[in-house]
């Protein structure tokens, strides 16, 4: 059992557990990292093939894998880095599926992320005090801009400076070229629709799977808070709910579970840091409430497990012709491998005219000849296969819930119920980002295939007929593993769950600072931003805490 007197308690190890640890670790202050999965070995965790693909199709036949096989990182990762539902529970209403995608491990999601980096713009921040959103910020891009510059420098991401009103410029060393069929698609686009095409922004390829990738917290974040010599971590327990004292206003301790015997206890802490994922931190605080635990947390704005959102999504896979003048035509070995920066993006961003019906901002992430099947398995000879991603906002919309089921897992903890659906304003979205995806491959004299049709092999086509991915509606909410909000950042608390330096309302001594203190969604890939928030949030509790 953990005897040392810590002085914080951190909830989860993945991208903003392992910043906060950083941050409180440079400070001097005591830490403990608490992750609910084990703590793997690089080797476990990488696995090998055919060993990976035997657990994938074992998993899939036995029902431990449900969701996971819709997403592309579950069959290019160890499927043992995607948590089992049998044994991770949660549930929904059974006409509006919720594709949780879950983590349970040392570094969590941080060890499957996608690793693009994009910040938000200022625009973001101001576009939610418009009519149409319910919550706003309480902080503005200047507030966070210095942090994310300290974040991508210390990370070492890839991207371009291009001036961007929509996507600010970040600290780079550098960019990963495009292939030669994304250069001509490039000029094609710009040249035909004068649309922004820029080099993705992110990091590029673990070429060396000894050590882990610097996406990760294990090979970054979390890894340089432990050589400080500040932080233990404590795997394989699941924080059950906070503890508070006689006033109710601070936590003076969590409960816990460990996940190897059952086994209840309690540690006590100054400051508590929640950083497990934002569904996972409602189901924290929920389980922690007045409503749901006798000398609870008081949630003055009633609004906690409210407004979850999700990034809504579209995907089209196109061929373009090969062009033999270009230099790689003959190198059949070319691997420019698909990365956070190796690809593109063409942020459109936000446009307040009145000639679109719906409200928000999207971005669209591509690639060409990043992962190429063989020849002998191409049903289009003489073409590369490329693909383009639409990700938009989601307004916040209190409908769209989290809250405890009345089922229970294995502990007797209650499960999340999570209970989100698209609505209207969603569905324009989608079918703009389907019209302007489509537009972007004619002009770059691309023709769109179905997914079924990218490999010649009959038994695929059963496979992908299934994928929610290729569906003309978006697939469900949780599909795109961008999910926010449902205890919110706000500037009084008949209306926010958390002010704006991320302490709760009643409760100050407990931050939130991962996904769920978002008021909107916006459009970017959120990963960047939750660790600005999060180190910002650090940076002035270790203020509070030595004053």
């Amino acid at each position: 059992m953990i005897n040392k007197p810590y002085e914080a308690i951190i909830v989860g190890s993945g991208a903003t557990g392992g910043m906060a640890a950083l941050t409180m670790a440079k400070a001097g202050v005591r830490v403990l990292v608490i992750e609910r999965g084990p703590e793997l070995e690089i080797n476990r965790a990488n696995g090998t093939e055919p060993c990976n693909m035997i657990r994938r199709l074992i998993g899939v036949t036995t029902g431990n894998y449900q969701n996971q096989p819709q997403h592309p990182g579950f069959w290019k990762s160890n499927p043992l880095l995607y948590a089992n539902k049998k044994a991770n529970p949660y549930t929904h209403p059974p006409k509006a599926p919720f594709m949780w995608t879950q983590g349970n491990q040392v570094g969590g999601r941080s060890l499957t992320w996608g690793g693009i980096t994009l910040r938000l713009a200022k625009e973001d921040f101001e576009a939610s005090k418009e009519k149409e959103y319910n919550l706003e910020w309480p902080i503005s891009y200047k507030d966070i801009e210095s942090h994310y510059s300290d974040i991508e420098k210390f990370l070492k991401i890839y991207g371009s400076k291009d001036d961007l009103n929509q996507l600010p410029n970040g600290e780079y060393i550098g960019r990963i070229p495009f292939t030669e069929s994304e250069e001509k698609f490039a000029s094609n686009v710009k040249e035909k629709l004068n649309l922004p095409f820029i080099h993705s922004r992110g990091f590029g390829a673990n070429k060396d799977k000894t050590i882990w990738p610097r996406s990760s917290s294990l090979g970054s974040t979390l890894k340089e808070a432990i050589r400080l010599g500040k932080v233990e971590m404590l795997s394989n327990h699941i924080v059950e709910k906070l503890v508070l004292n006689k006033n109710r206003n601070a936590a003076k301790s969590i409960i816990i579970v460990n996940q190897c015997t059952g086994e209840r206890s309690e540690i006590e802490s100054k400051l508590i840091i929640l950083c497990s994922s934002t569904i996972q931190t409602i189901r924290i605080l929920l389980s922690s409430e007045e409503k749901n635990n006798p000398n609870g947390l008081i949630d003055p704005s009633q609004s906690l497990g409210r407004n979850l959102m999700d990034h809504i999504s579209t995907c089209r896979f196109f061929t373009v012709p090969i062009d033999k003048n270009l230099t790689n035509y003959s190198n059949k070995d070319n691997k420019s491998l698909l990365t956070g920066a190796g690809s593109f993006f063409i942020p459109i961003g936000r446009d307040r005219s009145s000639k679109y019906n719906f409200v928000g901002g999207y971005g669209i992430w591509g690639g060409i000849d990043r992962f190429e099947p063989p020849d002998f398995l191409k049903k289009y000879k003489d073409t590369k296969t490329g693909f383009l991603i639409g990700h938009g906002e989601v307004l916040p919309n209190n409908k769209n819930t989290v809250s405890l089921s009345k089922n229970t897992d294995q502990y007797d903890i209650s499960i999340p119920h999570i209970s989100i659906v698209w609505r209207e304003n969603e569905h324009q979205m989608v079918r703009e980002m389907n019209r302007m995806i489509e537009l972007i491959i004619n002009s770059g004299n691309g023709t769109i295939i179905p997914a079924n049709e990218i490999l010649n092999i009959p038994f695929t086509k059963k496979i992908l007929n299934k994928s929610v991915a290729i569906r003309n509606d978006a697939p469900p909410p949780g599909y795109y593993i961008h999910e926010v909000g449902g205890a919110p950042m706000g500037n009084n608390k008949e209306n926010s769950v958390v002010d704006n330096w991320n302490r709760v309302w009643e409760c100050s001594n407990v931050l939130v600072v991962d996904g769920a203190c978002w008021p909107t969604s916006s459009w970017q890939s959120p990963t960047l931003t939750m660790m600005a928030i999060t180190k910002r949030a650090c940076e002035k509790a270790i203020i509070d805490f030595k004053g």
